[in-house]
């Protein structure tokens, strides 16, 4: 099931109100967070990460040091390039005649500018599959709402966007839940047999602020701020 995003109509933006679009779609976009590539892309993607919050400069600088630690290099969008490539090759293997577009939120290619590609190459109906697969504001609504936006502003260009269906958050699907369960099963299967059995699995991830979370879920179901 997906999320619609019908551009010809403000006022019904899931496109509800008429009779379900059948025509079968002529592009995928790959929708990604985006990362600097270099030293010189870290502050600028940092005022594009937070822009509208009037956060100093000098605090996106001190925040950038994680990012000069690698070389001013995310390695975001190498991975996306890897995920268009092994996409198409997927499509191609099994005769799927669908091109793959690629944009990104805070960083090039830009959102904004791939679907004004999209609309110039005459793309109507338009798959949208987001890097993030997770459900929470920042994870899945932030996606949607850069997409309206993105949407938007092609209409106030007079151009005519295409229409836009996203797909569900993933998290929770047997071909996103599979390739993990496997990749866990394997790493602890190559661990040497003395210390297998009492191997712990540690799981991670980086923080985010509290009120963030509180949007994401029950608050009592936070703990103590350890698993927020």
């Amino acid at each position: 099931m997906s999320d619609a995003l019908e551009a010809s109509d403000p006022a019904d933006p899931r496109g509800l109100a008429g009779p379900p679009d059948v025509r079968p779609y002529d592009a995928l976009l790959l929708l990604s967070f985006g990362g600097p590539e270099g030293p010189e892309d870290v502050v600028p993607f940092l005022e594009n990460v937070t822009r509208g919050r009037g956060i100093p400069r000098e605090r996106l600088e001190e925040v950038g040091q994680h990012y000069f630690l690698f070389g001013g290099v995310s390695p975001i969008n190498q991975q996306n390039r890897e995920l268009l490539d092994a996409l198409r090759k997927d499509f191609a293997d099994h005769g799927v005649d669908l091109p793959v577009y690629w944009g990104n939120r805070n960083w090039a290619p830009y959102l904004t500018d791939t679907l004004r590609e999209l609309a110039r190459e005459g793309r109507e109906r338009v798959l949208v599959l987001a890097t993030s697969a997770y459900a929470s504001y920042s994870g899945c609504r932030q996606y949607r709402e850069n997409l309206a936006e993105a949407l938007a502003t092609l209409e106030a260009e007079g151009i005519t966007p295409p229409h836009v269906d996203k797909l569900r958050h993933y998290f929770n699907h047997p071909g996103f839940v599979g390739p993990m369960t496997e990749g866990v099963l394997d790493a602890l299967g190559r661990l040497p047999a003395e210390v297998r059995d009492t191997a712990h699995l540690a799981f991670t991830t980086h923080s985010i602020p509290v009120a963030a979370a509180d949007t994401s879920g029950p608050v009592e179901d936070h703990g103590d701020g350890d698993g927020v």
